[in-house]
C-alpha cells in the first residue's frame, strides 16, 4: 500500500486527530472535543485518548495476523481502559472519546472499519463508495443530556471510549484489492467541503485528494471555513482536519 496524509489542527489549538500507519494498514482517529463545563470524570483529555488508542491499534495491526478489525479495536479500547481505570471514572458517559477509521490490506483483500463520523471512500471498479456512519445525524435531540444518553447505547451512536463492545457496532467491509483503484480516510473536519459546505460531492473530493494531494484538500477547507457565512453556521467554524490517501496496490 502507498499511503500519504496531511493533518492540521484547528488554528491555535491542539490537534485531536491522529494517524498511525504501517506498510499494509492505516488508522485515523478523531478525538471528540469536550464541550465547556462538561465533567468527564477523567484526568486525561481527548488528545491523550487518541494517542493511546493509536498506539494500541498499531501494536495489533503490525502483527499482521489477520485478526478481524473489530477485535483489533476492541482490544485497543480494553487496554487503554485498563491504563487509566485507577485514576478515572470509566463509567462516566462523558469520558473522552474518538472516532476510528481503519484500512488494511490482507494479501489480495482490502478491509476497513468505520466507527462514528470519520468517513472512508473507495473507488471500486470506477464507482466511488462512501462508508459513513451517520447514526449521530439521526438523533432525535441534540441537547447535552440527550447526546450523553445516546452515546454508546443501543438506538444511539457509538464511539471509541471506555466500552470495548463499541468496536462491534462499527461499519465494516472488504473488497478484492484488484478492484480498488484508490481509497481515502477523512476526519469529519476534512470532509467539510462535502458535508458542511456542499462545495463538491464525494467523488469530487476523492479526485481532488488524488490529483492535488491531502494538503490541498485541507487548504480549500480552511478557505471555506474563513468565509463570513461559515462563522454564522451552527457548530464549530474550524475543526481539526486530516485526509489520508491510499493506493492499495
Amino acid at each position: 500500500m502507498h499511503i500519504s496524509y496531511e493533518t492540521q489542527a484547528t488554528p491555535g489549538l491542539e490537534n485531536e486527530d491522529y494517524v498511525v500507519a504501517g506498510p499494509g494498514w492505516v488508522a485515523l482517529l478523531d478525538g471528540a472535543t469536550e464541550p465547556p463545563g462538561v465533567r468527564s470524570g477523567c484526568v486525561h483529555d481527548p488528545g491523550w485518548l487518541v494517542r493511546q488508542l493509536a498506539g494500541g491499534l498499531a501494536a495489533r495491526l503490525a502483527v499482521e495476523d489477520g485478526t478481524p478489525l473489530p477485535d483489533v479495536l476492541a482490544g485497543a479500547i480494553k487496554d487503554v481502559g485498563e491504563a487509566h481505570c485507577d485514576t478515572c471514572d470509566l463509567g462516566n458517559p462523558d469520558s473522552p472519546s474518538a472516532t476510528v477509521a481503519i484500512m488494511r490490506r490482507r494479501d489480495e483483500v482490502l478491509d476497513w472499519l468505520v466507527l462514528a463520523d470519520s468517513p472512508v471512500l473507495l473507488d471500486v471498479d470506477g464507482e466511488v463508495r462512501v462508508v459513513r456512519d451517520d447514526r449521530v445525524d439521526r438523533l432525535p435531540s441534540y441537547t447535552r443530556e440527550a447526546v450523553r444518553a445516546a452515546r454508546n447505547s443501543p438506538g444511539g451512536f457509538w464511539v471509541a471510549s471506555t466500552r470495548p463492545e463499541a468496536a462491534y457496532e462499527a461499519l465494516t467491509g472488504e473488497a478484492p484489492v484488484a478492484s480498488v483503484r484508490r481509497a481515502a480516510l477523512f476526519s469529519d473536519g476534512a470532509a467539510r467541503l462535502v458535508e458542511r459546505f456542499g462545495r463538491i460531492d464525494w467523488a469530487e473530493l476523492l479526485e481532488l485528494l488524488d490529483q492535488a494531494g491531502p494538503r490541498e484538500v485541507i487548504r480549500r477547507t480552511r478557505e471555506a471555513e474563513a468565509e463570513p457565512e461559515a462563522a454564522a453556521r451552527r457548530g464549530k467554524q474550524y475543526d481539526d482536519a486530516t485526509a489520508v490517501l491510499v493506493h492499495p496496490a
